[in-house]
């Protein structure tokens, strides 16, 4: 039996300078209701608390901090999934990420999902205190350290970068589910090893070198990228229905656009979820707190509500 897709939306502040009309607990709470009540499955907010301003000017975008906003969201919503898009998981001691995840996921009912990923802009590790060169060993070891404190009273742990003498953490979570980020062979190893969910994200091969992720285009490649990931689930014998896989339908346009075409983004959803993609990234205008919340009744009209 297949099981339908779910869909989800990144908060839509993603510019530099930010729009003020998208930072209150007005704007937050608006769209996060228009969401439920179309039928999305999940929000998301992106995590930079020290950017850049050369990766500012560049392109990137301001941000809230994930874990604080989607407490909010916890509390004025009743069904979305709360996922962070994403935590990168090095920024922290994964000590507070736990006590953190932990307790939203009590204060949601269980609706948490922590989706992290490794991320790449130095000029950030540097503001962070956190040395980049060694962002994989930490994420690694993080990882130990979070499935550890969730599950294990009087927990120890001996690692290069984190260590613990008899912690115990409580409340404990119930199944947090755990997506890893990024188009890498090490990321979908960590899927596979580690995860229970994969999410990737477009990148042009122009992009590549800054983002140091391997370029993913269309829908060509992220086939060839499943296609390892399935071989290498099969391999660990894990049943690929257990794994989770998000991904953006670029197919069609942008649903906030006049120029959107329903039924190529309609067939681009059916192609993805042929691949294995569970979960839908939907784009969201962030031009207008309006615009967005009349591109999430739409959207939930035309493609939720028609699958």
């Amino acid at each position: 039996m297949t099981t339908p897709m779910q869909h989800w939306f990144t908060y839509p502040l993603l510019s530099h300078p930010y729009d003020p009309a998208f930072v209150s607990k007005e704007a937050v709470g608006r769209i996060a209701r228009a969401a439920e009540d179309a039928g999305f499955d999940g929000i998301g907010f992106t995590d930079h608390p020290a950017p850049s301003d050369r990766w500012l000017q560049a392109g990137g975008h301001d941000a809230l901090d994930p874990f604080s906003v989607l407490s909010f969201v916890a509390a004025i919503t009743d069904r979305l999934r709360l996922i962070p898009n994403i935590i990168v998981l090095p920024y922290r001691n994964p000590f507070l990420v736990a006590k953190a995840a932990a307790t939203i996921d009590a204060l949601s009912d269980g609706r948490f999902t922590l989706s992290t990923a490794v991320g790449y802009q130095r000029a950030e590790y540097d503001a962070l205190g956190v040395a980049y060169d060694e962002r994989n060993d930490l994420f690694d070891e993080a990882v130990e350290v979070l499935q550890g404190i969730w599950t294990t009273d009087d927990f120890s742990f001996d690692g290069r970068h984190f260590r613990a003498r008899g912690q115990t953490a409580n409340p404990k979570p119930g199944r947090v589910p755990l997506w890893i980020g990024g188009n890498s062979r090490r990321s979908r190893q960590r899927v596979v090893d580690v995860g229970d969910g994969w999410n990737p994200f477009p990148s042009p091969a122009s992009l590549s070198r800054t983002t140091r992720t391997p370029p993913l285009e269309s829908i060509d490649d992220l086939a060839r990228l499943l296609d390892d990931l399935w071989y290498r689930a099969q391999d660990a014998g894990r049943d690929r229905s257990e794994i989770d896989v998000s991904f953006i339908c670029q197919s069609g346009g942008s649903p906030g656009s006049a120029a959107f075409e329903l039924d190529a983004h309609l067939e681009g959803l059916a192609r993805l979820a042929a691949l294995g993609v569970t979960w839908n990234l939907v784009a969201v205008p962030g031009d207008s707190v309006d615009h967005a919340v009349e591109t999430l009744h739409r959207y939930g009209e035309d493609v939720i509500g028609a699958g």
